[in-house]
């Protein structure tokens, strides 16, 4: 883990405390009542997914789906606009149009999320398909479950991927659960990188609760993507402590199952490693926390004073200026 500089550990710790931060925060205001509309479908012992993000170049693409804020936040959204945009306020992202759900946040290169189990992988392939046509140096990069693994878009995504050559990097976060469903119910195989390989690509599987190893994993397989080799899969192993949805009160879940991944928490292991490697003090990480709730608590503040939407721009943004004559 030494190849990793420590600016860039002390960046991914950053990323994921404030992750965890606004997650938090989404969830008290879920359980307080608070007007939080949609399902808050939370990354909640899953923040180690940050070092991803951080291992991929600015210009790249990246696709994701309705698992969402950890990507954005780590990619550099804007967390006032995104909270506003979770509130369905007009000063949000999209204006208060997308939700939680649909995020997108261009500036960032994060094009599209989607709700729709599976439908993130065409979607990326799309932009692949782009970035190659115009010989782009960039690549596409996309988040999906375990669950979406089973989903046959997903498998004619990776198909036609490698049959392509294009510049995706699969991403699949392996938390064990699809909705309800442990994984073994619904996932055949020894792992879902094993997929990969029987289309011919690079697949690798990872601890998803080691920043460090995803980061490195990401940076490796990104590299070959970029170098022309064709699409690869990286297999982030994790554990969702929440449910689903924030709705979801997970009792189909055993607490003792629960109880063991909660020592496995990426946030925990990562602190303790840094402090150990003389990275960070306990003190410097208690300050990243701080500055962590205070970005959230200016986000939740922005939020709750933006207007809502107006209904007369219910129909902006909803074609391209440049679409076709007549639209």
């Amino acid at each position: 883990m030494g190849s990793i500089p420590n600016q860039q550990r002390l960046d991914i710790l950053r990323s994921m405390l404030l992750v965890r931060s606004f997650e938090d925060r989404l969830t008290k205001l879920v359980r307080e009542g608070a007007r939080v509309p949609g399902m808050q479908i939370l990354a909640t012992g899953q923040e180690a997914v940050v070092a991803a993000m951080l291992a991929l170049h600015s210009d790249d693409v990246l696709v994701s789906n309705h698992r969402s804020h950890a990507h954005l936040l780590a990619r550099g959204a804007d967390p006032r606009e995104l909270m506003a945009e979770i509130l369905g306020k007009a000063t949000g992202v999209n204006k208060g149009k997308s939700g939680t759900l649909h995020l997108a946040v261009p500036e960032v290169n994060a094009l599209m999320t989607s709700t729709v189990v599976g439908a993130a992988p065409p979607l990326a392939l799309g932009a692949a398909f782009a970035q190659q046509y115009r010989e782009e140096r960039n690549i596409t990069a996309v988040a999906f479950g375990d669950g979406a693994a089973a989903e046959g878009s997903v498998h004619e995504a990776m198909n036609l991927a490698c049959v392509w050559k294009l510049p995706l990097l699969f991403l699949c976060e392996n938390n064990h659960w699809a909705g309800a469903q442990r994984l073994q119910t619904h996932c055949a195989g020894a792992s879902i990188a094993s997929r990969g390989h029987a289309y011919g690509m690079s697949a690798e599987t990872v601890d998803g609760n080691d920043a460090d190893a995803v980061y490195e994993a990401t940076v490796r397989l990104a590299e070959q993507v970029r170098s022309g080799k064709g699409p690869s899969l990286l297999e982030l192993v994790t554990y969702r402590m929440h449910g689903h949805s924030e709705s979801d009160t997970q009792v189909y879940v055993d607490s003792k199952e629960l109880d063991a991944w909660a020592k496995r928490d990426p946030i925990d292991l990562y602190v303790s490693r840094l402090v150990a490697a003389g990275v960070c003090s306990n003190s410097e990480v208690k300050t990243m926390q701080h500055e962590a709730e205070a970005v959230v608590d200016s986000a939740v503040a922005f939020a709750e004073q933006s207007p809502e939407p107006q209904p007369e721009e219910a129909l902006t943004d909803v074609w391209s200026a440049n679409g076709p004559r007549g639209v």
